[in-house]
């Protein structure tokens, strides 16, 4: 291996040394939920030198609610460590906002003070919250029209003002005719048995000095509309409530309260009906807001109580991410107007009405594929994805609020003077910063990674979801597992996922038992110890460890973690995990289209292996936490099970129960076996791969690890020829018949267009995608030594033809970025770039292995096969 390294002078100023600041792990303009959010700063354009010491400045912008203006805060912060350091200030108070900044000393120099970094607090403190709940007397029913909930303010001339709000539902809020934010479907879906989350917004610019008057639209969403099963209303309750503050600072520096009571009204909207699955009515003859025009009659409001706390959303809000046009239209066989957007997308459309046909219906139904060159809509079951707007005189935009759909296609009926231009796709999802990307030579898997990222994009709205076109939408706690790896590379998930294991947590029964989704509306009791489902409650806050070397998730969700693997050993004890429900390796493509379940893998080796996995990793979890003894406890327990799955499952010859791929992918994977039974288990599963003629034959839990456990054992090839396959059931089988999203099956879609049978048959499903974290580490060669990436390793292993890749990622440290390519027979050029503070093991095919440190450099190598005896770029696991 040959290395070149670009040395720059070394300079510390404004040209060349940068301080970029990040304050706690959201949007920077999205308010922090903490007190004392966690502050990371990394330093751009210094290619050699020591950081020595920081200082950290904190500016006062806004005083907290009730208190005087803090004062400027300077802080020397003389530890290495700049990653999620804690906020070394004054906490922070209910609706504060401050700008923090830092300078570094780096061999002696200071840096020039980074650019200001923006913090509003939201209401932190129970104290600070005092809305209270509204719900209408005699209006807002299940079958009447959404309501809005209003009242008049009169204010004085105004310094600052927050408007804090959440709902029994899902809400848009309006001051004076203006909308407040821009965030969908709030307050998203939390388990509202336990926790409602509130979002504060500054709306000091929408207020005026006189009247002023809020006016909060309030629609079913997940609290009141269907969920899981048809007619399957009303299942957190049959009202729909909001509750509100407005807190407000005049000009004369005085605190005062506006709060949701018993003295608002309501009045019905222009939406007539809205369900998350089956669309929105709307009539826009009716004005929604009283700027528009002369509103229903007011009625009554009354207070209630809930049991449920009110709390700071952490989550990303939902916001439109994308705007697209239509790509095609043409008319089907049967004479419906079909408009084709070109991709399979999550939103709804927007319609420029330009008026002149007052009481006419538009009436728009979504769908993701088409069947026969009609609308295909039998996958959606019974979600009727069909919003319907009646003509107002004067036209304008129309588009609904409370609902969304998943669909490529539409059918248009009734707006036969717009033309196709006059249709808009709004694509929603929640806004989660992308961190992680990836490329290659072959035009094919780049598609594949596109629908990776797609599916991902799609089903990150508000909650990590299975599929988001059907009468689902649910948040299964299987597929968050496995494709947690794949999604927090490609974008920084931390408070949207913590978000979502607190309520795995609230949800988690007494026993320890983990809902399958969460959170949970199917109150099954028999699926709550199903592994690989009920595993995310260990792996999940692992593989946020892994990503972003941040204990958060660890120390939130250690009780949860540890109570699921007690439930299991209750079940299981210190051996094999058999008995019981289990869906074991979900959706093999050899299972009947009606039943999922009807899978090769023996659901005792599946179980068991998961056992073993997560025992495992509640060990470590526990080292990382310091908690000494309860790290030897589980590591001895995981021994004793894999122990017992050798003794139960592994017959001499190494063969294990029930002879299948995903049975070896699982063992290896989870590293269940001695070095004997590992060599055989890799070479079994080769046969079997090969047998198959490198086409997939497993489902949901074997599919993740499979081509680990090839490449782990010395088959690159074969793993290589499976990634690469485009007939059925493979990967690249979807992409070469069209799709723009990861499929839920194989052959969602048969060779001959039509549907596959089955009624479990979305084409935006992410499962299977999960394929790319070995795309990114193994193709990519781009994957981390230590949790964070404070040490990398780049470690490509070309093959299936691929001349070229490059991989980036934003750390906390900044970009790491691997790019190579293939030069004559037999030689790579390796082109990396490793951020201030990071440090490199560079692994090549020649089996030379070197460490570098931050800077760009280029290795050139031979290439020929190398032995496998590390792994694919994974951390233990």
């Amino acid at each position: 291996m040959v290395e070149e390294v670009e040395r720059v002078e070394v300079r510390v100023d404004n040209e060349t040394a940068q301080c970029e600041l990040r304050v706690g792990h959201g949007m920077p303009h999205v308010p922090v939920a903490s007190a004392r959010p966690p502050i990371t700063w990394r330093l751009n354009g210094i290619p050699f030198g020591e950081m020595e010491t920081a200082e950290l400045r904190c500016v006062p912008v806004h005083p907290a609610v009730g208190r005087s203006e803090r004062a400027v805060e300077l802080v020397l912060h003389n530890d290495n460590d700049h990653v999620d350091v804690q906020w070394p200030f004054a906490p922070l108070g209910d609706g504060e906002s401050v700008a923090v900044s830092v300078r570094v000393q780096v061999s002696g120099t200071w840096t020039e003070w980074s650019e200001q970094v923006p913090v509003h607090a939201g209401i932190l403190s129970a104290e600070g919250w005092t809305g209270r709940w509204i719900t209408p007397v005699s209006i807002g029913g299940l079958d009447e029209p959404a309501p809005v909930f209003e009242t008049d303010l009169i204010l004085p001339a105004t310094r600052r003002a927050l408007l804090t709000v959440t709902a029994q539902g899902i809400l848009v809020a309006h001051i004076n005719g203006l909308r407040v934010g821009d965030e969908h479907l709030a307050p998203g879906w939390t388990a509202y048995q336990h926790r409602y989350a509130s979002r504060t917004h500054d709306v000091t610019e929408l207020l005026r000095e006189g009247d002023n008057v809020v006016e909060i639209l309030v629609g079913n969403g997940w609290h009141r509309g269907q969920l899981v099963w048809p007619d399957n209303l009303a299942v957190y309750g049959p009202d729909l409530a909001v509750s509100v503050q407005l807190d407000v600072l005049d000009d004369d520096g005085r605190w005062s309260r506006h709060t949701s009571n018993d003295s608002w009204k309501c009045r019905n909207s222009p939406v007539l009906s809205d369900d998350l699955y089956d669309g929105q009515t709307t009539d826009h003859r009716v004005p929604l807001l009283r700027s528009h025009g002369a509103v229903a009659a007011f009625s009554p409001v009354r207070e209630v109580e809930t049991a449920s706390v009110v709390e700071p959303s952490e989550n990303p809000p939902v916001r439109q991410v994308d705007l697209l046009l239509p790509r095609a239209e043409f008319t089907s066989p049967g004479g419906a107007r079909i408009l084709d957007f070109g991709e399979n997308i999550v939103g709804w459309v927007r319609i420029d009405d330009r008026g002149g046909h007052p009481n006419a219906e538009i009436r728009l139904r979504h769908a993701e594929v088409l069947e026969d060159g009609e609308l295909g809509t039998r996958p959606l079951r019974s979600a009727q994805a069909t919003d319907v707007h009646i003509r107002a005189e004067h036209g304008g935009q129309l588009e609904p609020v409370l609902t969304f759909h998943g669909f490529r296609y539409v059918e248009v009926d009734g707006a036969d003077d717009l033309d196709l231009h006059r249709f808009t796709a709004v694509v929603i999802a929640s806004d989660i910063r992308r961190t992680g990307s990836w490329r290659t030579s072959d035009e094919r898997l780049n598609r594949l990674h596109d629908n990776v990222v797609r599916s991902m994009r799609g089903n990150f709205v508000a909650l990590p979801t299975d599929c988001p076109q059907r009468d689902e939408r649910l948040g299964w706690t299987g597929d968050a597992q496995i494709f947690s790896p794949t999604a927090t590379f490609l974008a920084d998930t931390r408070t949207f996922y913590s978000s979502w294991l607190r309520d795995l947590a609230l949800e988690q029964g007494s026993d320890g038992g983990v809902p399958s989704i969460v959170p949970d509306v199917l109150y099954q009791p028999e699926s709550a110890s199903a592994a690989g489902w009920g595993d995310a409650a260990v792996v999940l806050p692992w593989v946020l460890w892994e990503a972003h070397g941040d204990r958060t998730a660890l120390r939130q969700q250690y009780p949860s973690m540890q109570a699921w693997v007690e439930h299991v050993r209750r079940l299981a004890g210190g051996g094999v995990w058999e008995g019981g429900f289990q869906y074991g390796d979900w959706l093999d493509p050899t299972a009947p289209p009606e039943d999922a379940a009807a899978v090769k893998a023996d659901p005792g080796v599946v179980a068991t292996a998961h056992y073993a996995r997560s025992a495992r990793l509640l060990s470590q979890a526990a080292a990382v936490l310091g908690k000494g003894g309860d790290a030897l406890i589980y590591a001895s327990l995981a021994d004793q099970i894999i122990l017992a799955f050798r003794e139960r499952y592994v017959a001499s010859d190494g063969v294990i129960f029930s002879d299948c791929p995903t049975v070896y992918a699982l063992s290896i994977a989870f590293d269940l076996l001695d070095a004997t039974q590992r060599a055989q288990a890799g070479d079994r599963l080769a046969v079997l791969v090969q047998e198959a003629a490198h086409v997939i034959e497993t489902g949901f839990l074997g599919t993740p690890v499979l081509l680990d456990a090839l490449t782990d054992t010395g088959h690159l090839e074969d793993a290589y020829q499976l990634l690469m396959q485009d007939e059925r059931p493979s990967w690249l089988y979807a992409v070469r018949m069209g799709a723009t999203t990861i499929w839920e099956r194989w052959d969602s879609m048969l060779p001959d267009g039509s549907i596959n049978p089955g009624s479990m048959t979305s084409f935006n499903h992410y499962a299977y995608g999960a394929v790319a974290d070995w795309m990114h580490r193994v193709i990519g060669g781009l994957s981390a030594l230590e949790p964070g990436y404070r040490r990398v390793r780049i470690a490509p292993r070309p093959g299936g033809g691929l001349t070229s890749a490059s991989t980036q990622l934003e750390t906390a440290f900044g970009r790491v970025a691997a790019d190579w390519k293939l030069e004559g027979d037999n030689q790579i050029v390796v082109d990396l770039e490793v951020p201030f503070g990071c440090e490199a093991e560079v692994s090549l095919p020649d089996e030379s292995l070197t460490v570098v440190s931050h800077g760009r450099h280029r290795f050139t190598s031979s290439v020929r096969r190398a032995k496998h005896t590390l792994s694919a770029g994974r951390m233990a696991r």
